[in-house]
C-alpha cells in the first residue's frame, strides 16, 4: 500500500502547490493551505486515480465516514477503500 500513500501525497501536494516531501502525515489540509474547493478537487483526483468512490459529502464534511483530519487519515481511508474493492 506504499504506492497508495505516495499517490495520495502527490495528489494533495499538487492541490497545495507544494513538493511531495512537504506533505507530512500529520499535516492537516489547513496546514497545507487546501481550502474546501481544493479538498473537493483532491477527492475527485483520488477517486479517478484509484477507481474508487469516496463517501464524502462536501456540504457536510463532519458527517462523512471519510476522515480528512490529516494526511495520514486520508491515506488510511483511501487504502481501506482500495482494499475493499478487490
Amino acid at each position: 500500500m506504499a504506492d497508495v500513500a505516495q499517490k495520495v501525497r502527490e495528489i494533495i501536494a499538487e492541490q497545495a502547490v507544494l513538493d511531495v516531501e512537504d506533505v507530512k502525515p500529520d499535516a492537516t489540509l489547513d496546514d497545507l493551505g487546501i481550502d474546501s474547493l481544493g479538498l473537493v478537487e483532491s477527492i475527485f483526483a483520488i477517486e479517478e486515480a484509484f477507481d474508487i468512490q469516496v463517501p464524502f459529502n462536501a456540504n457536510e464534511p463532519e458527517a462523512s465516514d471519510f476522515d480528512i483530519s490529516n494526511v495520514a487519515a486520508i491515506i488510511k481511508a483511501v487504502e481501506g477503500l482500495v482494499a475493499s474493492k478487490t
